[in-house]
């Protein structure tokens, strides 16, 4: 066994837009092992860019609401409490909803000789506030 005391860490300005926080959980560290999570805190509006993950994703809503859209789909609105899957290579974004903060739990694969992801463009006001 073995404790881990993960850093908080800001995400990055090109996948991202406003202020997201991560704290890494868990990542494959031996052999045959392909998940990974993270605790992912997002200021009010905030949002990641278009992307997809290539094993899918699992995005677990944990205080506030979250916003999310898969690319051609309509935004859904998910508080907290509620699960999302988004199935492999299934180009989406997810954030917080406007004037709210929210946390969520993100679950994806890494498979082998495959990025994590795959980022796109950034996610614009007018596609955010597309309701």
């Amino acid at each position: 066994m073995e404790v881990q005391r993960p850093n908080t860490v800001k995400n990055p300005p090109e996948w991202f837009t406003g202020d997201v926080w991560l704290d890494p959980i868990a990542a494959p560290t031996a052999p045959g092992q392909q998940a990974n999570a993270g605790l992912v805190r997002f200021s009010p509006g905030a949002r990641t860019a278009w992307h997809s993950h290539p094993g899918g994703q699992t995005l677990h809503v944990l205080e506030g609401i979250a916003r999310i859209q898969s690319r051609g789909g309509a935004i859904v609105e998910v508080p907290a409490g509620q699960t999302v899957i988004c199935p492999p290579n299934e180009e989406h974004w997810h954030g917080a909803a406007p004037e709210r903060f929210m946390t969520h739990l993100a679950i994806w694969d890494t498979l082998p000789g495959q990025p994590s992801a795959v980022w796109g463009d950034h996610v614009t006001d007018a596609e955010y506030n597309d309701r």
